[in-house]
């Protein structure tokens, strides 16, 4: 067995797709997946799986929810964080910023985290070691 692909669910697959792109994916193939329009996404080592949801509905936010469980955030590792995320709001002209950037301990390592949202909301951690 071998890891395949993430899917997020998104209210707008063109501004998802947008913004992932920003974060460097390419769209590896357009499908759909019964009504709603969905792709495939390459780019970090990995495969990100967009599905346009036709009717959103508002749910919980894990990133501000204590007790929350379920998917919490995807985390890309990124050269100089102050940096990317200047390139960032360059290419997308603004950044919804859930937690700036900070440095943090983990195990023996230092490193400088930022979380970011994607247009849904998802929270996406970039980090950087020091």
């Amino acid at each position: 067995m071998h890891y395949h692909h993430l899917s997020i669910k998104t209210s707008d697959i063109f501004k998802a797709i947008a913004f992932y792109e920003a974060l460097g994916f390419v769209i590896e193939t357009r499908f759909t997946a019964g009504i709603t329009l969905a792709c495939w996404m390459t780019g970090a080592n990995t495969r990100l799986e967009l599905m346009q949801v036709p009717e959103p509905q508002v749910t919980v936010n894990g990133f501000e929810a204590e007790n929350y469980v379920g998917y919490y955030h995807l985390s890309f590792q990124v050269e100089n964080l102050e940096i990317y995320l200047q390139e960032l709001v360059a290419q997308l002209g603004k950044l919804k910023l859930l937690l700036p950037p900070r440095t943090q301990e983990i195990g023996d390592r230092i490193y400088s985290v930022a979380f970011i949202a994607d247009p849904d909301g998802l929270p996406i951690e970039l980090i950087s070691p020091h």
